[in-house]
């Protein structure tokens, strides 16, 4: 590939371009994170934090999600679908470089898929990209990708962090040292303490409002709290929810409440008795007082849902009413499933506050249909050979945070145990239909069907709680897809 290197260096770039920001808008922010990424590339872990920092900000991808999680164009300004579906033709913006001052060009979007396919691949999704049979350089801001099947999300999956455009000559180093084509460029990582974004000065896209992000590692909430109060730190996408009290009536903050891809759900092992009986797992849904648990578990900010879908998405349907809260009609029908005096059984709880809260009241519920649960607190890496591997559990409690993974119910093999013919053939239609009006309608039947049968119990949907200076603007509410993005952040003038 014939690579142009930009008149300046890296850092004569940044240095130029850093200038003309400062000059138009002086803005630096400070952002408080929980957890510290691993590594940096997100095309070579699963962890979100990778996304929080770099999703969108250093990394872009052919498509990118909005806060809506709708697809909009990314470093492909447009694209067309052939009439099988098969076949798709990708038109590339012009003038991009990355951050190294290398252009960049339809063989990057080769290099990136050849890489994220290739058989030593640690892709953390590689599976989304497999139908790919081919990617095809047409020109140099042409290129067409072929897939096996019709993959009706394919352009969502192309904005996902998992497949962010990478080059050849700085790919192997981005775990410490990304460089994309986004509107920020990394600049260090002190490891334990934070990561420094600053704007890129030749950006192709719009100009963002802020010249310099700083992501802040806080663990920990009495921290993270004082150092918002102290003016430490600008903001934090995802506060803990116990103690939001003390910013919601101050002036001085911001209080943003959405809702995440967090799907919070009670699963049930389904081929294991008694639940694999459908008035067991009914009765069970007739038990379960969503209000209290997210009362309770969230301190009031999580919102209930009947299916596994979040709220913001424009596929929800609320189906919180398919089995209302009703101690009479759960006992009802445990008495017709041939339990009239109720039955014991295992709750594993991972180590989340969530989830072991939720147990908790769960638990308290059950009871009084005479349901007895014993709840048992695990690891994490107990929990994923136990539960999530070994499918060694009756009852647990997890947030789902991948987008439609809904398809998951489709895999008899996965650890819900849910095994239905006619589910599995609808989640094949969807998954090959490309018509947004259509997958909207196939998408409701889907939960539909999961509600009805009630697969697991359907608690609520994980809240984002972002507490932020009262001054900023732009900051996502709801959290369509892992990442934290800067471009729309400003200050008041």
């Amino acid at each position: 590939m014939d690579k142009t290197l930009q008149a300046f260096g890296l850092a004569a770039a940044l240095a130029v371009g850093m200038a003309g920001v400062a000059l138009a808008q002086p803005s630096e922010i400070r952002i408080g994170v929980a957890l510290e990424p691993p590594a940096l590339d997100p095309t070579a872990g699963a962890a979100e934090a990778i996304d929080i920092v770099v999703y969108q900000n250093v990394f872009e991808g052919l498509t990118r999600i909005d806060q809506n999680g709708a697809v909009q164009p990314g470093l492909a300004s447009a694209w067309s679908i052939s009439d099988d579906g098969l076949t798709y033709t990708f038109t590339l913006q012009d003038g991009v470089t990355f951050h190294d001052g290398t252009s960049f060009d339809a063989e990057d979007v080769k290099f990136t898929f050849d890489r994220i396919l290739s058989e030593d691949s640690v892709n953390a999704h590689k599976e989304f990209f497999t139908p790919i049979t081919s990617v095809t350089v047409i020109d140099p801001l042409t290129v067409e990708m072929t897939l096996d099947h019709v993959i009706g999300r394919f352009l969502f999956d192309l904005g996902r962090g998992d497949a962010v455009i990478v080059a050849p000559e700085s790919a192997d180093n981005n775990a410490n040292e990304p460089i994309g084509t986004g509107p920020f460029a990394f600049v260090q990582w002190d490891k334990g303490s934070r990561v420094v974004l600053e704007a890129y000065g030749p950006y192709w896209g719009e100009p963002v409002h802020l010249s310099k992000a700083t992501y802040v590692f806080i663990g920990d909430t009495a921290t993270v709290t004082n150092a918002l109060l102290a003016g430490d730190i600008d903001g934090t996408n995802n506060f803990a929810a116990e103690a939001m009290a003390v910013f919601e009536n101050n002036p001085q903050f911001k209080v943003l409440v959405g809702t995440t891809e967090g799907e919070t759900i009670l699963t049930t092992n389904n081929k294991k008795p008694p639940f694999d009986n459908l008035k067991v797992r009914q009765a069970m849904a007739h038990a379960i007082d969503r209000q209290a648990i997210i009362d309770g578990a969230t301190y009031g900010y999580g919102v209930p849902i009947g299916a596994p879908f979040a709220p913001h998405n424009p596929y929800y349907v609320d189906l919180t009413g398919t089995y209302p809260f009703d101690i009479e009609a759960a006992r009802a029908l445990l008495a017709e499933a041939g339990y009239p005096d109720g039955f014991s059984a295992t709750l594993k709880l991972p180590p989340v506050a969530y989830a072991r809260l939720s147990g908790q009241i769960i638990a308290s519920q059950f009871a009084k249909v005479g349901i007895e649960l014993e709840l048992i607190n695990v690891e994490w890496a107990q929990w994923i050979e136990d539960v999530y591997s070994n499918k060694d559990y009756d009852l647990t409690i997890i947030s789902h945070v991948e987008p439609f993974d809904i398809g998951n119910y489709a895999n008899p093999d996965y650890y819900y145990g849910y095994d239905n013919p006619d589910f599995q053939a609808l989640i094949e239609t969807l998954n090959g239909t490309t018509d947004e009006a259509k997958r909207q309608e196939l998408a409701i039947e889907a939960q539909t069907i999961l509600a009805k049968d009630a697969v697991n119990g359907y608690l609520f949907e994980l809240a984002q709680t972002g507490v932020w200076n009262a001054k900023l603007s732009g900051m996502w509410q709801n959290s369509p897809i892992e990442g934290l993005v800067l471009r729309d952040i400003k200050w008041a003038e």
